[in-house]
């Protein structure tokens, strides 16, 4: 495979599309092969990236089935609870605190006990 064709923000041809675009169309790009690059320009760091896919290549998203929908809740719910209190917090615990709010307030040097 040669070198991506870049294009500039906003000027992408039509039939190409990013993921998100492809998703709100209700396709995905099945494995295919990136089309072409879009690029961003930023003013101090690199710019931002956006890799493109052809449409007509997208197939249909696959549907969610009884059982993919048991096992996405399943992981929400383990993502609400508690590892402490053993809880639900009623919300997506913060991977910085590792625990609900209270456990966190309640140990003052952090979970894992040090004092540093």
């Amino acid at each position: 495979m040669g070198a991506l064709p870049v294009f500039r923000w906003r000027l992408a041809p039509d039939g190409l599309a990013t993921r998100r675009q492809l998703r709100a169309l209700g396709l995905r790009p099945d494995g295919q092969d990136v089309a072409a690059q879009l690029e961003r320009p930023r003013r101090r760091r690199g710019p931002l990236v956006a890799y493109l896919y052809r449409v007509d290549l997208a197939v249909p998203v696959r549907p969610m089935t009884p059982a993919r929908r048991a096992a996405l809740a399943a992981a929400n719910r383990a993502r609400r609870l508690c590892p402490v209190c053993r809880r639900d917090a009623g919300y997506v615990i913060p991977t910085s605190l590792g625990t609900c709010v209270p456990c966190a307030d309640a140990d003052p040097h952090g979970s894992d006990g040090s004092t540093r």
